[in-house]
């Protein structure tokens, strides 16, 4: 297939594809679905090999958050009957991402939910940072607390984070039919702060929250354009008791289209398959490791995922590795902050037609051991 063969010399190249090659990728049939992820998989190669970095999810604190993000089970007025509680104490936090480490997690990622975090918050979490650095001093520690006021960011990295997650989650132009108690542009002066701080900006996207194919391919060309060293990719958790529960439009085949196409336009960038995975790909998630370079290992943030030892399992079979702490997880290319390739057209095109899939409420567990409990993590 022509597309399929220039999108794969634009991602040896670091060549931005343009508009319409990405807009295609997500129309392809599924006849084309294996060619799909056969060309995104010499791209993914290309850049980190077999490599697949194992990432562990400490949720700080759960619940509770006074924005209205419409797919959030922690939001205001959310009625998922998730786990809720207060911030852990740093010792708490540190045992729960031991468990991740002792897993093969090279990163821990903490989250609280909330708008943003106080100075008073800023605090518990340097502490917290120092004490997961005192037990696992290889470990990457990744900060995900909201919207970063002057200042914060760089305390943060003064305290031993390493990297700093904001998601811009939709396109610019359909994010106030997601949120509206804060701003597209409040996310990305966000990321734009931890990467002025020195820290590595980890930004991404949820797919599957009724957008088109053209806001997925927004998305996905301003956090090429912001330039962020990972990129989560999300799949809608349609919990029960949120705005968005009745969207199960997602399929296997779907998802995966949406994990190359972000591959083509960002083939050098460590793409991360994040929450939503096992609800989406099910039994074709050893597909999405041709694609995706990174993933979360054992549970998220309020849903359980897929045991730890399976996540294992699953990497050896499809012939990947797990990345240790002495390899060096981005090319040496990004080491000084990215890649400078210039951005394609911007013209528009019509978005395709909506796939859909019946809903399996049944995929979805709501979390109820690790964090804030007294039950052992998945890991």
């Amino acid at each position: 297939m022509d597309l399929l063969n220039t999108l794969v010399e634009k991602g040896l190249r670091r060549e931005l594809p343009s508009r319409e090659e990405a807009l295609a990728v997500l129309t392809t049939s599924d006849d084309d679905l294996l060619e799909v992820v056969a060309a995104a998989g010499k791209v993914r190669r290309q850049w980190f090999g077999r490599r697949v970095k194992l990432n562990y999810l400490v949720n700080l604190k759960s619940g509770l958050c006074p924005e209205d993000c419409s797919y959030c089970s922690q939001r205001l007025g959310s009625k998922a009957e998730i786990l809720k509680y207060t911030w852990l104490k740093p010792d708490e936090a540190s045992k729960a991402a031991a468990a991740g480490v002792a897993g093969g997690a090279k990163r821990v990622c903490l989250v609280a939910s909330g708008r943003g975090p106080t100075d008073r918050d800023v605090d518990r979490v340097s502490q917290t940072i120092g004490a997961i650095k005192e037990q696992n001093a290889d470990v990457e520690v990744c900060a995900c607390l909201g919207l970063l006021s002057d200042g914060q960011a760089e305390r943060l990295k003064a305290a031993g984070a390493d990297a700093y997650n904001h998601n811009l989650n939709t396109s610019e132009a359909t994010y106030g039919d997601i949120t509206t108690t804060h701003t597209y542009a409040d996310r990305v002066e966000t990321v734009r702060h931890a990467q002025g701080a020195g820290l590595s900006a980890c930004s991404g996207l949820i797919a599957g929250m009724g957008e088109s194919d053209a806001d997925l391919v927004d998305v996905v060309f301003a956090l090429r354009e912001l330039d962020p060293d990972s990129v989560p990719v999300n799949f809608l958790i349609p919990f029960e008791g949120t705005p968005l529960a009745e969207e199960w439009n997602l399929t296997p085949q779907r998802a995966l289209r949406i994990l190359a196409m972000v591959r083509f336009v960002c083939p050098d960038v460590e793409v991360r398959l994040a929450g939503g995975r096992e609800v989406h790909l099910r039994t074709m998630q050893p597909l999405a490791l041709h694609l995706v370079n990174s993933i979360f290992l054992g549970d998220y943030l309020t849903s359980e995922g897929q045991e730890g030892k399976a996540d294992l399992d699953m990497i050896a079979d499809a012939g990947f590795e797990v990345e240790g702490t002495d390899t060096t997880t981005l090319p040496g290319h990004r080491a000084g902050g990215g890649c400078a390739s210039a951005c394609g057209p911007t013209d528009s095109a019509a978005p395709a037609e909506a796939e859909a899939a019946s809903a399996r409420t049944d995929l979805v567990t709501v979390r109820r051991r690790g964090a804030g409990t007294d039950l052992a993590p998945n890991a």
